[in-house]
Order: C-alpha cells, then sequence, then structure tokens
C-alpha cells in the first residue's frame, strides 16, 4: 500500500516552505545552505546570504523551498525574531567539534522559540561531522534523547558535513517534510499513539471505502482505496503481504472479509512509526482533510449569504436523514440516544460538537442522560441556527452524501414576514429579558423537563434551551430559549443589529417583588426603543413568574396598565415552582408566528410615529393646496381663452 508518484502536482495547496537556518556564530549554517543549493562546498561564504531558493523539482514533493540564513550578531537579535516568526520550520545548528554549541540548543535557542512562540517544526542538525573527535563514544540518539523528550517541537536531528557532502540535501527535505507531512497533527510521541482526530478521520475514510459495509476492505476495496489515494493499483502479492504484517502484529486487525478497522488504523500508526507520514498525508488529503485534520474550507459550500433579519433551517430532507441515523444508532432500541451512543455517532467528527456551550445541556435528557428524537433534532436546529457552517459539517461528517446545500435553507426576512403578516419559519429564538432572581433560568430549566432548585444562581453567560412545542392541529415548532443575563443587556443592544436574530421577546419578573417589576418594564421600554431605532421591532410578552407567591401590591393595575399603553398583552403568571406554566411556551411560539402583532410601542416610538403622521398630513395639504391652485389656474386660461374668441 502508498506508492505515491514523485512527478505528481504539488497537493498542499502552498506556494513554497520557508525554511530558517539559526545557530550559534560559527556552526555552519551559511556553509550547509550554499552547499545545498550550488552542490559545491564554498572556500569563502559571506557571514549571512540572501534568501536562496531551490527550485520546486529539488525535492520529490515538488514545492519550492526559500532557505533564511540568520546573522549571530547580538545587534541583529530583532531581525532574527522576526525571521523566525515568519519561519515555516526552523533548522537550528550546532558544531558536532564543540559540545558547547549543543548545550546551547537547550538553555538558549529551544527557549527562545518557545518564549517567540514559535509553533513550527525544528530540525536539528550537528554540522562539520567531518570534524568531530572519532573517539566520541556516544550516538546521535543517545545524546538528543534528553533533549527531545523536554522540547517535543523537534521533528528530527541530523548530522552533516558540507566539506564532505555528508547528508547535507537530507537536512533541508526533512525540514520541508515536516511542513509538508506534520507529525504533530497525526501523532503523540509521549504515547506512541495516533491521535483522537486522526483516529476519528481515518474511521470515516474506513466507512466510505468499505462500500458492501461489512466491516472490513475486501481486497477489491483495498485496491480501489489504493487507486483513489496512489494512482497506482496493488498487486495481489502487495495485498497478501499487507494482511500477513498487519495479522503477524495485530490478529484482530484481519478477518475472513478482510482488513478491519482496528488493523487499518494499526497500518497507519506503523507508517508513522516508520517515518512514512506522506502515506497518511495523502490519504487524508485525498479525502479532503487539510493540516487541522477538518474538512478543507474549499469542500465545504461558502458561507450561507443572508441578511441579518434572515436565519438558517434545516431542511425536510436532512431531517429525514436525521432520523434515520437517529435510528440507526439507537443500539437498544429504546427511543433515545445515551451518551455512548451519541459519542459513536459522532465518532467520524473532528470532535463531538454538543461536550461544550453552547450546546451542553442545551437539549431535554432523560434519567440516564439520553437524547429522545425530538432532543436530538432540537439540538440539530440549534447548532443550525447558530453555526450553519459548523452544522453542514457535522452532517458531512456522519455521512450525509446529498448535495449539502440541499440540507438547508434560508428563511425570508422577518421584516417582510411583519409585511406579509406570517412567517414560514420552524424554528423561532426567544430572548429572555429579566433582572436577577427574575426566574429565568428556571423557566428555560422547566423549558428542558428539570426540577426547579431552590438554591439561586445568578447567570453570567448566556445560556440556550431547545426544544419541539406541540401547536393545535398536531404541528411541530421548535422554540430556542436564549437568556440574556441582566449585565449582558447593555452590551447586546450596543451592537445595531442586536436584535435581527431576534424572532420573539419575554420580559420575565418575580410577581412578588415590585423592583423586579419596575426592571423588567424598564427593559421592555429599552429593548423596544432600540428595536424602533434600528428598524428589528420584535413581538413582546410579559411573563409574571413565580405565580405560587403573594403579588406586589396594584400588582393587576400596573401590569395592565403598562401592557395596555404599549400595546402588548396582559402578562402571563406562572409558576415554575408548581409546574403551572400555563401554555407559556406555546403561547410564545403562537406570538412568534404573527411577527406584525404584539410589537410594543414606546413614548419616542409614539412621537415619532405621530410626527411622521403630521409631516405627511402637511404634505398632503401642500399637495391639495397645489392641485387647486394648478386647477384653477388651468379653469382661468380656459375662461380667459373664450373671452377673446367672443371678442
Amino acid at each position: 500500500m502508498a506508492r505515491a508518484s514523485a512527478g505528481a502536482a504539488n497537493p498542499y495547496g502552498r506556494t513554497g516552505v520557508r525554511i530558517v537556518v539559526a545557530g550559534d556564530r560559527g556552526t555552519g549554517k551559511s556553509s550547509l545552505i550554499v552547499t545545498a543549493a550550488a552542490e559545491n562546498f564554498p572556500a569563502n561564504v559571506p557571514p549571512v546570504l540572501p534568501p536562496t531558493r531551490l527550485p520546486e523539482d529539488f525535492y520529490p514533493d515538488r514545492v519550492p523551498v526559500t532557505i533564511i540564513d540568520t546573522s549571530s550578531r547580538v545587534e541583529d537579535d530583532g531581525k532574527v525574531a522576526e525571521e523566525l516568526k515568519r519561519a515555516d520550520a526552523v533548522v537550528l545548528t550546532y558544531a558536532c567539534d564543540e559540545p558547547s554549541t549543543l548545550d546551547r540548543l537547550s538553555s538558549f535557542w529551544l527557549p527562545k522559540l518557545r518564549k517567540l512562540e514559535v509553533k513550527v517544526p525544528v530540525i536539528v542538525v550537528g554540522c562539520k561531522l567531518d570534524l568531530r573527535d572519532d573517539n566520541q563514544q556516544l550516538s546521535l540518539e543517545q545524546v538528543m534523547s534528553p533533549i527531545m523528550q523536554q522540547f517535543r517541537e523537534i521533528e528530527t536531528c541530523i548530522e552533516c558535513s558540507a566539506f564532505k557532502h555528508i547528508q547535507i540535501p537530507e537536512v533541508f527535505y526533512y525540514a520541508q517534510k515536516a511542513v509538508l507531512h506534520p507529525t504533530g497533527p497525526l501523532f503523540d510521541q509521549e504515547t506512541q499513539t495516533l491521535k483522537p482526530r486522526c483516529v476519528r478521520a481515518l474511521k470515516r475514510i474506513f466507512i466510505l471505502c468499505d462500500h458492501d459495509k461489512d466491516g472490513a476492505l475486501s481486497d477489491a476495496e483495498l485496491n480501489d482505496f489504493q487507486v483513489k489515494c496512489f494512482n497506482a493499483p496493488l498487486q495481489p502479492s502487495e495485498i497478501i503481504g499487507v494482511k500477513r504484517v498487519v495479522a503477524e502484529k495485530l490478529p484482530e486487525g484481519v478477518n475472513e472479509r478482510g482488513l478491519t478497522l482496528t488493523g487499518f488504523l494499526f497500518l497507519h500508526a506503523l507508517f508513522i512509526e516508520k517515518g512514512r507520514l506522506e502515506t497518511t498525508w495523502t490519504v487524508l488529503r485525498k479525502f479532503g482533510y487539510n493540516n487541522d485534520i477538518k474538512l478543507a474550507d474549499e469542500l465545504l459550500p461558502s458561507s450561507f449569504k443572508r441578511a441579518p433579519d434572515q436565519s438558517v433551517e434545516l431542511t425536510n430532507e436532512a431531517i429525514e436523514y436525521l432520523k434515520g441515523i437517529f435510528e440507526l444508532f439507537d443500539n437498544n432500541q429504546d427511543g433515545a440516544l445515551r451518551p455512548r451512543e451519541i459519542e459513536e455517532l459522532f465518532s467520524t467528527a473532528a470532535e463531538s460538537p454538543w461536550e461544550k456551550a453552547p450546546y451542553l445541556d442545551a437539549a431535554e435528557k432523560d434519567a440516564f442522560g439520553g437524547l429522545s428524537l425530538d432532543g436530538f433534532l432540537s439540538e440539530w436546529s440549534l447548532m443550525t441556527l447558530l453555526d450553519p457552517s459548523w452544522s453542514m459539517e457535522n452532517l458531512i461528517y456522519i455521512g450525509y452524501h446529498g448535495d449539502p446545500l440541499s440540507a438547508f435553507r434560508v428563511t425570508r426576512r422577518r421584516r417582510l414576514d411583519r409585511k406579509k403578516q406570517q412567517t414560514d419559519r420552524n424554528v423561532f429564538q426567544c430572548f429572555v429579558f429579566g433582572p436577577n432572581k427574575a426566574g429565568k433560568s428556571a423557566l428555560l430549566n422547566s423549558f428542558l423537563g428539570r426540577p426547579v432548585s431552590d438554591n439561586y444562581n445568578s447567570s453570567t453567560e448566556e445560556r440556550y434551551a431547545v426544544n419541539v412545542v406541540d401547536q393545535p392541529g398536531g404541528i411541530k415548532k421548535t422554540l430556542v430559549l436564549k437568556e440574556i443575563p441582566e449585565d449582558g443587556v447593555s452590551k447586546l443592544l450596543s451592537d445595531k443589529e442586536s436584535l435581527a436574530t431576534c424572532d420573539i421577546a419575554i420580559f420575565v419578573h418575580d410577581s412578588s417583588d415590585v423592583v423586579s417589576w419596575k426592571r423588567a418594564t424598564e427593559l421592555l421600554v429599552e429593548v423596544a426603543g432600540h428595536g424602533e431605532d434600528t428598524g428589528f421591532e420584535v413581538p413582546c410578552l410579559i411573563v409574571a413568574a413565580k405565580d405560587d407567591l403573594n403579588s406586589f401590591p396594584m400588582a393587576i393595575q400596573d401590569s395592565t396598565r403598562v401592557s395596555q399603553d404599549m400595546g402588548i398583552e396582559a402578562p402571563i403568571p406562572i409558576s415554575a415552582k408548581l409546574g403551572d406554566l400555563n401554555t407559556v411556551f406555546r403561547r410564545i411560539v403562537s406570538a412568534a408566528e404573527h411577527p406584525h402583532l404584539s410589537i410594543p410601542e414606546t413614548e419616542a416610538g409614539r412621537s415619532r410615529k405621530q410626527y411622521h403622521r403630521l409631516i405627511n398630513r402637511s404634505l398632503m395639504f401642500v399637495s391639495v393646496g397645489a392641485a387647486v391652485a394648478i386647477v384653477g389656474l388651468a379653469a382661468y386660461r380656459v375662461y380667459a381663452a373664450r373671452k377673446n374668441a367672443s371678442g
């Protein structure tokens, strides 16, 4: 397996590799560079060489190499630092006949690279091999092993002699190779194992190549894989040889059907251990992976173009596909995906996407941490709403074979929905405002079927909760609640387009606390005013939480006055503690479905409208007056013409 063609076109998307050579004075930097480029040992070399370019056909990968020499003078330290920061790889030199220059690598040069945050492969090169004391007993491996343990960024160590032309081309070949085929993303040197993201990518490739889905690559499937990746078939004897190597080291790597996933992963670990990283990288790149072992940008359609008040949703085609995936991975057929089943589902993705905020704990789960079908689809809807490109990428990772764009739809502008007085959206985002201790978090927890805690924990971060809401007539809509901490409102509203993604806003207050009520109404006026100023008005509802407690005096009168003054519904009383939610979530969705209703009007907004009405009325009077004058003038002209004619 794996005979890459040396004459193939550059598949790396790189115009070149920039290698910076650094080290102490007199360690042979310039002689190394000149000898590599000119293939002759120079009699005299300048202190610092100009940039040296090796042509693209110098090495099999056909990527040009530019070598940058550096000064050893203290006064040039700043310039050297700048060159190191621009490097794709760094070659650090020491002199084989001067042990002190080797010590300086770990005491000065390698710490310097870390201080400069130069995170590129490092090749350590011992120059002047011909001058080394023949009585030195230690091998290169013995000398370098402790240094490589301490500095994992060292990719390779090599000794050379420019004078005797020993291993000179190899120095820059290894440096170029470390850039084009880096070890870091693939292999953990400490544990000597493939890194998790590499395993995930190779597993996905294995599944894509296992055409008959029998869990093993047959001889024919192995051959197809070989042709796809390396443009050359495997001979029958080669296939037998590959399977024999695996079977000897790892019996479970081969069965009667062919090479198993375990065997496939073992082969790649073996290639990497033997320094043949280009084999694994060729496979990954053929299947569209970049150096971060994620799908390359060119394989993903460009970002979804949309106006600020448009959203992205999954199409019915994508939802049906995800329903099938849910059933496939629900191994015990209990109607829920347990954490281990979700991990297995995403085991071919770059990472499990729901293991951190905002997706972690955003959906309803059962006692075992399992997601129902509604919960599973809700997580996908949330991911599509917040980051459609990430949603698309993960859909491809888990095996979606159709046109990725067919899985997504961009909704109509909400501004247009208001004009048409209807919306075709299936996913609604609701911003949840309110003062501290009003009951916002309790509302979100109730939405996810979680008990209300007696202990108060102030929310300092935005938090999401997503679930399916059953509407009359058996219609299902997805509702996303986004909790806005009280001290985060100013920051949110500092963005002119902050309400563009909001389909509806609710304002929660503690119905037993008059201060909470007043603060909620202030927030309502603030948000409504922002919507009027920016043109992103949103329907609003008031939620009177903690209805199990006694209301503050004048609560009904105050709330009725505010809701009537602003032209919105009366507050919806709920008690999360008693589980009496008064169909609040259905009412939120219903209000969002009617984007032209429940839009509050502030005093400033009302005054602005009255002003515009006055201006328009004045313009109308001016227009009428002008029209009367024109008609009068025309009538006079007709009268004058008749009079002249009769005269």
